[in-house]
């Protein structure tokens, strides 16, 4: 499972080196950011953390704040799109723009649906049987951590806007919806915290429930200092001689 994100490492170090010597040097705290995105995501999905996320119930919720909330985060930071873009033939970029511009694209981005494949997504997995399902079908396995992790960056796109986008909701609707997100995530936590998952013990549901609701926040301020430092440049005022203040 770990090989999707170790050929996007792959990739993108690929297209930084390609960019640097048709263009200007590409950031390189994006390169990190998008670095350490994979290898938290990696970390994850691979080795002992993953091992450890079969029969501990807080290491699977480690598991998910790194996969679902941190790891898409740091990868978006990373503007793949934009290096894209640059690494890209005309004819080829212009395809790109044409998906990016397409009705499939608009919906999954918009942060509504983004919000409702995200956070709905945790609550049918954590209180339904979804979870014990999981640890017992290697497929269904699969298919909730690509979840997590697609879910999860998809919401972080949908709300913070790192690659163009074209079709851009307003900042005050993404700074609704991500207050939304937030609730829902945080009442999950606590739910889980009083009502432990199927097979799961009380004892790891409480450490479990703390670990989702206080790290996911941590994360989620983050996303906040962003939204409001785009929606701050966004609608700054300027003074007369046109200069921007800073």
């Amino acid at each position: 499972m770990a090989l999707p994100f170790i050929l996007a490492l792959v990739m993108y170090l690929l297209a930084v080196l390609h960019t640097n010597r048709q263009y200007k040097s590409w950031p390189i705290y994006r390169t990190i950011c998008w670095a350490f995105g994979v290898i938290f995501a990696i970390f994850t999905v691979a080795g002992p953390l993953a091992n450890r996320g079969y029969t501990d119930f807080t290491a699977h919720m480690f598991g998910h704040l790194l996969l679902g909330m941190l790891a898409p985060l740091l990868m978006a930071l990373g503007a793949p799109i934009t290096l894209v873009l640059r690494t890209l033939s005309v004819p080829l970029a212009r395809r790109l723009t044409k998906v990016l511009r397409s009705w499939p694209s608009r919906i999954f981005t918009h942060p509504l649906v983004a919000t409702c494949l995200n956070i709905g997504g945790l609550w049918l997995f954590y209180t339904t049987s979804l979870y014990s399902l999981m640890h017992k079908n290697i497929f269904l396995h699969l298919v909730v951590h690509f979840h997590f992790f697609l879910a999860g960056y998809l919401f972080t796109v949908s709300i913070i806007y790192i690659d163009p986008i074209p079709h851009r909701i307003p900042f005050l609707n993404r700074a609704i919806v991500l207050v939304a997100a937030i609730a829902g995530h945080g009442i999950l936590s606590k739910y889980i915290y009083a009502h432990p998952p199927e097979g799961v013990l009380l004892k790891q549901a409480e450490i479990g429930g703390m670990l989702m609701y206080y790290g996911g926040d941590v994360i989620d301020i983050v996303l906040i200092f962003i939204l409001c430092l785009h929606w701050f440049k966004a609608t700054r005022p300027h003074t007369g001689l046109g200069i921007s203040l800073k």
